[in-house]
Order: structure tokens, then sequence, then C-alpha cells
């Protein structure tokens, strides 16, 4: 599995190497030059490093989902990720930590989003060693800002956040319809 990704994204079981084709078509049609996608090992799972700013690739699949909610068949959800470490606590704390600083405003409110696979980590002892040590305000319902940890066995991705920048195509189709 890649160990430095910056997207990870979801797709239906057994159809990792199609998610994996139409990706790659995507990020060429946004002129990445290097890419580098893999399995995880986990089904329905896909980890990738692109040499795009992973935020605005997910802004830009977005938006090419909301102006056509089928254009991606593959692809169920993307998350951007800001930097990956080992699976290790204090690891995961210290980056984690360090993202926040970077990434959240002083009157930014946050949440804390962890995603475990083949792990023995409990998200109350990841929250309890950071959680004390960011000055902002927490908001479970609506946070300005998400510190989104995803865990994958031995290498954890960790980002700092906007709620519109976890892309869902299931809600972006589902949304569409009842607009319709």
């Amino acid at each position: 599995m890649l160990k430095n990704f910056n997207l990870i994204v979801s797709t239906i079981r057994g159809k990792e190497e199609d998610c994996i084709s139409e990706l790659w078509y995507f990020l060429k049609e946004l002129n990445d030059e290097d890419i580098n996608i893999s399995r995880t090992g986990l089904p329905g799972l896909i980890v990738a490093r692109t040499t795009l700013d992973p935020i605005k690739v997910v802004r830009s699949l977005r938006e090419k989902a909301l102006s056509n909610p089928w254009y991606f068949i593959f692809i169920l959800k993307i998350i951007p990720i800001h930097a990956t470490t080992d699976t290790e606590i204090q690891n995961i704390k210290k980056l984690a930590l360090e993202l926040a600083e970077k990434f959240l405003s002083e009157n930014d409110t946050y949440r804390i989003t962890i995603r475990k696979r083949l792990t023995d980590l409990r998200s109350e002892e990841i929250i309890g060693e950071i959680a004390p040590f960011i000055k902002n305000k927490v908001n479970l319902e609506k946070p300005d800002k998400i510190i989104w940890i995803e865990i994958v066995g031995r290498v954890t991705g960790i980002s700092v956040i906007e709620p519109c920048d976890v892309v869902s195509l299931e809600i972006i189709r589902r949304n569409k319809r009842v607009n319709l």
C-alpha cells in the first residue's frame, strides 16, 4: 500500500480497479503529471498520491459531480489528506497538533473525526491525546473545521479540512434527485 497518500477514496467492493482507473482519468483531466494510486488490501478502499493540492482536487471533483452527478460511477467518497505518519499514538498526536496549528484559525470551531481500520487504537484514546491541547471550541454538529484522521493499518493520514471537503457522491446524487 502507498504510504504517503494525500487522497483516500472509497468505492464499491470488488470495483477497486475500476475506481483506480476513474480516479486516474480524472486526475489526468486536471493535468496531474505524476499520479500514484494503490489498493489498501481492504475491500472498497484505495489511496492515492497526487502532485496537485488534494483540497483543490476534491473541490474540483465536487464541482464536476454537482454539474453531472453520474460522471463518476466508481468513486463513492473522497477525502483529502494533508500528511501521513506511522500509526503510533504519539506520532498521530504530534502530526494532528501541527496541522491544527497550521489550519485552524483562532475563532474556528472544530471536531475530530476518526476512521479506523486494522488497528487496536481506540478513538477515545486518540481524541484524549489531541483535544486537550487545542484551544479552539468544539462543535460536534456544525464545526468550521474537522481534524480528520484515517487509520489504515500501519499508516495514518490526517487533515484539517472544512466539512464540504469530504465529498460523498451518494449524497450529491441523492440531493440532485430531491431537487429535480
